[in-house]
């Protein structure tokens, strides 16, 4: 789940595994071939109305769940499960440091990068660039696994609002650090 060239992306954990890029999964089923390949952003099949994609893409559901889990599994392994974040860095971590890193990467996605660009409008020049549009952030249904570009629905103010609970949970860990 931690290795960049798996699940973790920039911007969060993605739906299916980037392995599947080169490796796509093939299940021969009473003489037909089934296949599943790693599609990070648009489906490219038909399937569900063409517009389903949850065979790479960033959804906020998939990773409010992993991180509400690592908070917990914190709560009762404590500071004594470290775990390698990312993996093959070397880094060692604790579950609740996991959750944060992972929170930290979702929410990139609104956040301005050090081009000035915030990786959910993608290449839209009129949210990227004007300055009546650029700060409106709009909370799409899910989110490309390499670039983090906004997909599917622009106004999906559902389980993309789950930002709002992490902005929070950031906010109240942040308040209930001793001060120095």
């Amino acid at each position: 789940m931690l290795d960049e060239n798996e699940f973790l992306s920039p911007y969060g954990l993605r739906s299916l595994s980037r392995h599947h890029q080169e490796h796509p999964l093939v299940l021969d089923f009473d003489g037909r071939s089934c296949r599943l390949d790693y599609e990070p952003g648009e489906s490219r099949t038909g399937l569900f109305g063409g517009n389903s994609n949850w065979r790479g893409p960033i959804w906020f559901p998939l990773n409010f769940l992993a991180i509400e889990s690592l908070r917990h599994l914190h709560d009762f392994f404590g500071d004594d499960l470290m775990v390698e974040m990312p993996t093959g860095s070397g880094r060692k971590a604790n579950l609740n440091q996991v959750s944060a890193e992972l929170e930290r990467r979702l929410l990139s996605l609104f956040l301005l990068d050090a081009n000035g660009r915030r990786p959910a409008h993608g290449p839209n020049p009129r949210f990227q660039k004007d300055p009546v549009w650029r700060d409106s952030l709009l909370f799409y249904e899910y989110f490309h696994g390499e670039t983090g570009e906004g997909l599917g629905a622009s106004h999906q103010t559902g389980w993309t609002a789950l930002a709002g609970a992490l902005v929070a949970h950031r906010r109240a860990r942040a308040a209930s650090k001793p001060q120095s």
